[in-house]
């Protein structure tokens, strides 16, 4: 039994229409008009394939196929239909739309199983309208709470409630995701490993910890043309040394890796020498003691510089999250059923956040990637062919009903 891959092909194509940019990205954002336009069309196709319909006070969508066993708790699959800001047609999308095809492929086939199905939307995975990420599956589990979540505001004010009132999709927290037997979520590489390995298949065995910081630089303002270069306190010369020895050393120890995100200058005038550097710092790596260990070389290396260039400095730690490991069971059924199929695999660690690092906490989680072509993600020129999506919509398939078919508490 394998899934239609034409089929599937044509929906994430009528997806790609809505939000559509000049470029042959999307530009969807959490409770956008553009958003509400998918969520109503995915409901209609939730309904076509005769799937019982509910929403939770998150947004969160599900679409429920019963099992023999309804008593059971169900295996949850799915992904998030959000997008970045001009951002590619794939990334989430696959994931909700092939859990779709998943269930279209076991009606076609008239094939029942024992524990119910459930597909599940995810509001807001980006967090490029309402930051952080995450927070669909986040106020599912309990990660955050409801007052935090309703009170995010967008850029321009508006609170995630407001939002979600007007997009028509509050729903009930009876509603909520509270019991799966297990999750699977399809996605995306957003990297080169595949590609490079000339693999198919990622089963991928969990997601790396991470943590932000924010660098403050202080300096001294001084006029551009009447204060010597030997005498100047500048902020922006000092962060730009620290951001320079922050690359050197997250090249020098493997799988660490560490970006330099944003950065503001202040006051930020062409003839002012700058007194005042903000920047943050993003540092991932897969082992937790290794990770524990970073920030200190880190604030060594600014206290380093600072003094070097006669500046201060303060570090603070914005964000931290231990890595998520996937267990082994259903890394082995992902590796299993890819092996049966006949296709490529390869095992690593996922360096991007999915709603899996949430589900984790609930029930026993597991994804699958495929490739990212070029390793492009966030944004328009984002491609995975259709041969490969189709690869990894068979391999959800053939897990989803291997393990939908598990009996009792197996």
């Amino acid at each position: 039994m394998k899934i239609n891959g034409s089929r599937l092909m044509e929906t994430i194509e009528t997806s790609a229409v809505i939000g559509a940019t000049e470029n042959g990205g999307l530009h969807r954002l959490t409770l956008s008009k553009e958003d509400e336009e998918m969520r109503a069309t995915f409901t209609r196709w939730l309904e076509t394939a005769e799937l019982q319909v509910t929403v939770d006070d998150f947004g969160n969508m599900y679409g429920r196929r019963e099992g023999t066993n309804p008593e059971l708790s169900p295996v949850v699959i799915g992904s998030h239909l959000d997008t970045q800001p001009y951002g590619g047609k794939y990334d989430g999308i696959v994931g909700v739309l092939a859990a779709l095809e998943v269930i279209r492929t076991l009606n076609d086939e008239g094939v029942k199983t024992e524990r119910p199905i459930v597909i599940i939307n995810f509001t807001n995975e980006e967090g490029a309208r309402f930051a952080p990420p995450l927070l669909g599956s986040g106020g599912a589990i309990g990660e955050f709470s409801k007052t935090n979540v309703y009170d995010t505001k967008d850029t321009e004010g508006t609170r995630f409630e407001t939002a979600l009132v007007d997009s028509g999709y509050q729903g009930e927290e009876d509603d909520r995701l509270t019991d799966a037997h297990a999750f699977l979520e399809l996605h995306i590489e957003q990297g080169p490993v595949l590609e490079e390995k000339q693999k198919s298949i990622g089963v991928v065995q969990g997601i790396q910890g991470l943590a932000w910081f924010q660098v403050h630089v202080k300096g001294e303002a001084d006029h551009a043309g009447t204060t010597p270069m030997s005498g100047r306190k500048d902020a922006l010369v000092a962060a730009s040394a620290m951001v320079t020895a922050l690359s050197r050393y997250g090249n020098s120890i493997e799988e660490l890796v560490l970006t330099v995100g944003t950065l503001q200058v202040h006051p930020s005038a062409p003839n002012i020498v700058p007194s005042d550097v903000t920047f943050t710092i993003d540092m991932r790596h897969p082992d937790d003691y290794m990770r524990k260990g970073v920030p200190m070389a880190i604030h060594k290396i600014l206290s380093d510089t600072s003094k070097n260039y006669n500046v201060d400095f303060t570090m603070e730690t914005n964000y931290q999250a231990e890595t998520i490991h996937f267990p082994e069971k259903i890394q082995n059924v992902l590796a299993e059923e890819t092996d049966a199929l006949g296709y490529g695999k390869e095992l690593f660690y996922s360096g991007a956040s999915h709603d899996a690092k949430h589900m984790s906490r609930i029930t026993d989680s597991g994804m699958i990637f495929v490739p990212s072509v070029n390793g492009k993600s966030h944004h328009e020129e984002e491609y995975t062919s259709a041969a490969d999506i189709e690869k990894g919509a068979n391999v959800l398939l053939r897990a989803t009903k291997r393990l939908a078919d598990e009996e009792g508490d197996a």
